[in-house]
This record gives structure tokens, sequence and C-alpha cells, in this order.
């Protein structure tokens, strides 16, 4: 055996370390699937706004969200302390966020429109600030944890089972409390608590958790973080020549564009083309989850023997299916409705895990023809366009209802325009994106034997 297959062996992650670093996405799950699945139905049939002004606010918070990506990459990517890159910026900003995540379900005393929208931009700006400020150094942590192929889709598959749990519990907290208090202006408020202080305590487990192996491997041979004068814009310019990375960062925009656009559009469909109760659109959402969840196990160990392009190319053709399916379906094809849910799912699940662990991958190269560590750049840009593409998606959504005559509050008097716009935002255009997402995962060059001999390389430079 060789010293590099020696050590490798020897630093393998520890149960605690991945549990610890898994629960620290709880951070960032239950805060962002509520505002994915509430907060424009929010705004526009609880607050009282107008939906395109409502898709405003959150495209604001969006871009304003993006903008700080690159630079808290930059920054976190050229911190130096004693507790490591990452950790001071996830500590910094856990009550910043804890707190605007309360405050976003909060309804001002007054129905002026102008007024709302300035304390909903506000507190959205605050929110997005310290959501960038905790979450981006989190997610360059998987890269730092471990520099194993596999044992880094094992990491990130602990993120995304949190990811997954986060959302299945953030839906199924909404369900009890909606079930038991009737003033809704009071059920947010009180969703919008409870993941405001799970958010803070997650982030805490997880600093304490995998600080110890953060410094194990900061002493790796061949780990070494040199400091280039270039500007940020320069990094940036020459990140942007690596195509596996415009591969990976095409695959992960399309296929969270199309999951998000899902998600934000879904209780429009569920209460107004399915003629259902609410109850029906968190029990179809925790179904989606709930098989992605399962789904995980299986795709992680198909991961190990076929690779995750692999995984990607045979999961994600299995949600093209079930969007194109909502798109056809009619009311009272309610058990058709949840068989097309778990069929979503089953694609799902490898939309959170082969984005996340094929990054680090693209890092370790950028690694070797540069001689830098930049996880944090790497990540923001990701983040960046995933947040600006969401943003935009979630703007056109509110401005497409309002063209389509949608009538805030109404359940059962919608126009057949708005119907119909409804339609197509949850089944053609995610279809479209993600097939696009099939076509870039297809011609992605990292393999698991490409990245050994990465590794190697690396290691011989110490």
């Amino acid at each position: 055996m060789s010293s590099f297959e020696s050590f490798e062996r020897q630093t393998k992650l520890k149960f605690s370390t991945k549990l610890a670093y898994g629960i620290g996405e709880l951070s960032g799950s239950l805060p962002s699937n509520i505002l994915v699945f509430f907060f424009l139905f929010f705004l526009t049939d609880v607050v009282g706004l107008n939906p395109s002004l409502a898709g405003m606010i959150i495209m604001v918070g969006k871009i304003w969200d993006a903008i700080n990506d690159p630079l808290i990459g930059w920054l976190s990517d050229r911190t130096r302390s004693r507790f490591g890159r990452r950790y001071p910026w996830m500590i910094l900003g856990s009550i910043p966020l804890g707190l605007s995540c309360f405050l976003l379900w909060t309804i001002p005393p007054t129905n002026n429109q102008t007024l709302l929208i300035i304390y909903y931009t506000i507190i959205a700006l605050i929110f997005y600030a310290a959501f960038t400020t905790v979450l981006l150094p989190y997610s360059a942590l998987s890269a730092e944890l471990t520099q194993d192929y596999d044992e880094r889709t094992n990491l990130i598959s602990f993120r995304s089972a949190f990811s997954i749990g986060g959302s299945i519990f953030s839906l199924v907290l909404a369900e009890l409390i909606f079930s038991r208090v009737d003033n809704k202006q009071q059920q947010y408020l009180i969703l919008g608590l409870f993941a405001g202080i799970i958010a803070i305590i997650a982030i805490f487990i997880s600093v304490w958790g995998t600080y110890k192996r953060y410094h194990q491997v900061e002493q790796k041979p061949g780990n070494y973080h040199q400091a280039s004068p270039s500007s940020l814009w320069q990094k940036i310019q020459v990140i942007l020549t690596n195509f596996p990375f415009l591969c990976v960062m095409g695959i992960y925009l399309c296929s969270w564009l199309s999951v998000q656009t899902i998600a934000a559009i879904l209780p429009y469909f569920v209460i107004n083309c399915m003629k259902l109760s609410e109850e029906h659109f968190t029990r179809m959402a925790i179904t989606v989850q709930g098989t992605a969840l399962m789904m995980m196990i299986l795709w992680n160990f198909l991961s190990h023997r076929l690779g995750k392009k692999a995984i990607y190319l045979m999961g994600i053709p299995f949600t093209i299916v079930a969007v194109i399916g909502l798109f056809f379906l009619q009311p009272g094809q309610v058990i058709l409705m949840y068989v097309i849910a778990i069929m979503a799912g089953i694609g799902i699940a490898t939309a959170y895990i082969v984005p996340w662990s094929m990054l680090p991958d693209v890092v370790d190269l950028d690694q070797l023809k540069t001689g830098e560590r930049r996880e944090g750049i790497f990540f923001a840009l990701v983040v960046q366009l995933q947040k600006i593409g969401i943003a935009l998606a979630l703007f056109l959504v509110g401005k497409l209802l309002d063209s389509a005559g949608y009538i805030p509050g109404s359940t059962g008097q919608q126009p057949d325009t708005a119907l119909w716009a409804i339609r197509m935002i949850i089944g053609p255009l995610p279809t479209l994106l993600l097939i696009i997402s099939l076509v870039l995962a297809y011609f992605y060059p990292i393999t698991r034997q490409v990245h050994q001999e990465i590794l190697l390389q690396l290691y011989h430079k110490k």
C-alpha cells in the first residue's frame, strides 16, 4: 500500500462529524423551505400585497443575496484566525439569521402597500445577508472536511438528508400549527419563530461537531493555501474558464431553479387547479420530500458503484415525467397526484446529492492548476447564479399570475387564464430546465479515476 493510500484510509470521516455537519443544514433548510413554500402565498393572500409587488420583494431580496455571495466567499477564503476560515462567519451571522427569519413573518399594523413593501424589503435584505454569512462558509466546509471522492458523496448525503428532513419537518410543523391556530397571521408568525430558533441552535451544533476534524485536515500533506494578490474579479475570471465548474454550475442552477419554481407555484396549483384544501398541499410536499429522503440511501449506494454523473442521469428523468404529469392532472385525480409526487421525489433526491458532491472535486482541480484553495468563491458563484435565477423566476411567477388575472385570496373564482398560467409554470418550464441539466451532466468530465489522479498529484506537491 502506498503512503498516499495509507493516509487516505487513516483520515476517513467519523459518523459524529458527518452528523454534526448535516445538522448545520437545518440553519438554512428550515428558513428557506418555509420561504419557498409559503412566502409568496403569505404576501399575496395573508398580507394582501399585489402579486407583482410580492414577486418584486422576493426578487430584490434574492438579488441582494446573490450580490453578497462572491464577497463573503472571497473574504472567508482570505480569513485567517485560530478558529479557521469559515467558523467566525457562521457564528457572526447566526443571531441575525434567526431574528430576521421571525420578522419576515410579522405583519406590520398597516394596510398601506408602500409601507408594507418597504418593511418586507428591509427585513429581506437583512435576512439574506445573514443567510449568506452563515450558509456559504458552511457549504464550503464540505470541501475542507475530506478530499475523498466517495466520502464527499457520503458527507453531502448527510447534509441532503437533513435538508430534506428539515423540509419535511417544516411542512409537518406548518400543518400542525395551521390545524391548531385559526388566525392566519399568528400561524405564520409562530412558524417563523420556530424556524429562527432552530436555525441558531443548528449552527452552533455544526461548529462544535466539525471543529476538530477541520483542523486535522488543515494539517494534511498537500493541503496548502497560497494567497494570491489578484482581485476578486480576476479570480472570478479564472474560475469561469474551468469547464467542469461551468457544468456543475449549470446542473445546480437548472435543477434547483425547476424544483423551487414548482415549490412556489404548488400551493396555487393544489388549491386553485385541483380544488383541494391547503392540507393537501403540505401533504403532497411531504410526500415528495419523504420519497427523496428514502431514495437518498439507494442513490448514495449506487453512486459508489456507478459514479455521481450516472445517478443524476438515471434519477432526473423521473422528475421530468412527474412534472409533465402535473400539467395534465385534473380535479378529482387525487390518488394520481400523490403517485406523481412519489415519482418526483425519486429524481429530486439526486438533485440534492450530485451538484454539491461534484463541486468539491472541481475545487481540487482548481487547486492543482493554481496552487490556491478557494472553496468560498467557488461555492459563492454557484449559489449566486442560482439565487439570481430563482429571484427572476419568482418575480416572473408573480408577474405571470398578475397578468393572467389571478385574484388573491380567491379559491374558487379564478379566471381560466390564471389557471392556465399556473399549469404552464408547474409543467413545461421545469421540464425544459431539467432537460438542460441532463445535457450538462452528460458532459461533466471528472470521474472517480480522474479525481484520484488529481489528489495524487496534489499529494506529491507537499
